[in-house]
C-alpha cells in the first residue's frame, strides 16, 4: 500500500496486461497508481486523482494519447504534471508529436520495468533539485519557478513544464547562445533520450506565445 507522500502515477493504456505490469511494479517501488482504458477516461481520472506523472500509451481507441495529452495540458491543475509516452511506434514524426502536444519523454514497447522505473526517477530527482525563490523579471515579463508561473503585464501565460524550464533557463543566461545538445542536457538531462528536434518544437512553441 502507497505511503501518503508517495508520488501518485495514472497509467493510461488499452491493454489491461500492460496496466496490471505497470501497476504492480510502480506499487512495489512506493507509487500510488490508478489506471485508465481509454483517454476520456484518463481525464475523468486526471481530474479527481491529480496525478504526479501520467504514462499514456499513444494508439488507443475513442481518442489517441496525442489529443489525451493536449487536453491534460490544458488543465491548469496538471500543468505541472509529467507525462511520459508509452509506444510501440518508434517513428520520428511520431515522437516530434509527442513532444509537440507537451510530452516529457517518450519510450517505445516492449516496456522494460526496471529502465521504465529509472526513467521515472530520475525525472522526479530533477524536479526536486529545482529550489527555493527563483524569480526572474525582463522588462514586463516575470517568470516565478517557485509557483511555475509566468506573467505578463500582470496576465499569467499558461506553459507546459518543457516550455517554463526552457523559457527560465535561457532568461537565466541572457546574452549566451546555447546548443540544442547543451539545452537537451540542461532541461531534460542525460536520463531522457530524445531528439535534437524536440528542443526546436518547444523554441517554437515558446516564440509563438503571446509576449
Amino acid at each position: 500500500m502507497a505511503s501518503k507522500t508517495a508520488y501518485r502515477v495514472l497509467v493510461v493504456d488499452d491493454e489491461e496486461p500492460i496496466q496490471e505490469l505497470l501497476r504492480y511494479n510502480l506499487e512495489k517501488n512506493g507509487y500510488e497508481v490508478k489506471t485508465a482504458g481509454d483517454g476520456y477516461k484518463a481525464l475523468e481520472v486526471a481530474r479527481k486523482f491529480q496525478p504526479d506523472l501520467v504514462l499514456l500509451d499513444i494508439m488507443m481507441p475513442k481518442m489517441d494519447g496525442v489529443e489525451t495529452c493536449r487536453q491534460l495540458r490544458e488543465l491548469p491543475s496538471l500543468q505541472n504534471t509529467f507525462i511520459i509516452f508509452l509506444t510501440a511506434r518508434s517513428e520520428e514524426y511520431s515522437e516530434v508529436a509527442a513532444f509537440d502536444v507537451g510530452a516529457d519523454d517518450y519510450i517505445t514497447k516492449p516496456i522494460k520495468p526496471r529502465a521504465l522505473l529509472s526513467r521515472i526517477a530520475a525525472l522526479f530527482r530533477r524536479d526536486t533539485k529545482k529550489s527555493g525563490t527563483n524569480s526572474i523579471t525582463v522588462g514586463d515579463l516575470v517568470i516565478d519557478r517557485d509557483s511555475y508561473t509566468v506573467t505578463v503585464k500582470g496576465k499569467e501565460v499558461n506553459l507546459p513544464k518543457k516550455e517554463f524550464e526552457l523559457l527560465f533557463f535561457l532568461a537565466q543566461n541572457p546574452n549566451k547562445v546555447f546548443s540544442r545538445e547543451d539545452l537537451l542536457q540542461n532541461i531534460w538531462g542525460s536520463d531522457v533520450y530524445v531528439l535534437a528536434r524536440t528542443v526546436d518544437v518547444h523554441i517554437r512553441k515558446v516564440r509563438e506565445k503571446n509576449w
